[in-house]
């Protein structure tokens, strides 16, 4: 019998059968092999897996340092030419654009710190012959709001020669139609939502849902007012009574800064100050506005200068730079993870 024929009884993996060829006195162990076709595409499939993972890794690799060189040029470059592609630096007579967008609030965008800086800046600009600030904003604090409007009035005695124009484009309503009224002239889109002339505030109150879960409010103060409104205790008459003179007052602020903003130009009609918003359309019906047009409207045909220049305020190229890279790595990492695991699972 020859060693194949040995090898085919004794099976793949067995000792050689005893005796002949195949004996343990002269003759060699078959080589052992998986027992099955399903074993070897299994050690295939993990072979192929790994050699992908490498090539993913090093293509994640590439992309990061590609990004990071990209980052550390825009970074160089912005150092050495700090001025490159800013509108302010354009010369010749303009029209000067500053933009209010979002909630009116110190932490944001539209704060009257970034506001206020802005106006300076155009109404400094001797090549400016009006400013027009651009609104969307639904208001907010009424505090950066007076800010705000106060220095517009400030400006505008200083700056008798140039006009400034309040433009609503979605909504100016709220502390943004506040700002607004302290404008020379206001326009709007027949659509635009205008007013909201009040004041809110809100909260809630959670007696009912302690009571049912079972929880006691434990709370210690010195002053006899110290935990005024809290929410998590019952509501006191006086205490309402109180705020509601505070939001009154506030109002009453409200009103006069209007009042003084838009003068005469105001119909007779009690409904303006009770907090309602009003189309565009009807804003000029009722004095709340003085025409209808956009930016470039007024810029061409009011101002009569039509080029715009923006001095609104922006985040920094290198901070707008730096989230960009921050937004890509979080991109990149997330994608190479969600790839990983569907490779994996």
């Amino acid at each position: 019998m020859s060693e194949w024929d040995s090898d085919q009884k004794s099976g793949w993996g067995d000792k050689p059968v005893s005796g002949g060829e195949g004996s343990a006195s002269g003759g060699r162990r078959p080589v052992e092999r998986p027992e099955s076709a399903r074993d070897w595409k299994l050690i295939e499939k993990l072979v192929m897996s790994l050699q992908s993972e490498q090539r993913k890794s090093r293509r994640w690799g590439i992309f990061f340092k590609l990004l990071t060189f990209t980052y550390l040029f825009a970074l160089f470059f912005l150092i050495q030419f700090p001025g490159m592609g800013s509108l302010d630096s354009a010369t010749g007579k303009h029209t000067a654009l500053v933009e209010v967008n979002g909630t009116i609030a110190a932490d944001e965008i539209a704060s009257a710190d970034h506001i206020v800086s802005a106006l300076r800046n155009a109404f400094k600009d001797e090549n400016s012959v009006a400013v027009i600030m651009r609104i969307n904003s639904p208001g907010g604090s009424p505090v950066q709001s007076g800010y705000i409007y106060d220095e517009m009035m400030r400006l505008k005695d200083e700056y008798p020669d140039k006009k400034l124009y309040a433009v609503i484009s979605d909504v100016g309503a709220s502390g943004a139609y506040y700002i607004a009224a302290a404008a020379d002239e206001i326009y709007a889109n027949r659509a635009s939502l205008v007013g909201s002339i009040g004041v809110v505030a809100g909260g809630f109150g959670f007696t009912g849902a302690m009571e049912k879960l079972g929880v006691n409010r434990r709370l210690y103060t010195a002053g006899e007012n110290k935990a005024f409104l809290d929410p998590f205790s019952p509501e006191k008459e006086e205490e309402v009574e109180f705020w509601e003179s505070v939001l009154k007052t506030t109002h009453q602020q409200f009103i006069e800064s209007v009042r003084k903003g838009r003068g005469d130009r105001l119909v007779d009609d009690e409904r303006l100050f009770s907090g309602l918003v009003w189309s565009g359309e009807q804003a000029l019906g009722l004095g709340l506005v003085d025409g209808l047009g956009s930016t470039s409207f007024v810029a061409r045909q009011i101002v009569g200068q039509e080029e715009l220049v923006d001095y609104s305020h922006r985040k920094s190229p290198i901070q707008d730079i730096v989230d960009q890279f921050g937004v890509s790595i979080g991109s990149g990492i997330a994608d190479y993870l969600m790839e990983s695991r569907l490779q994996l699972r």
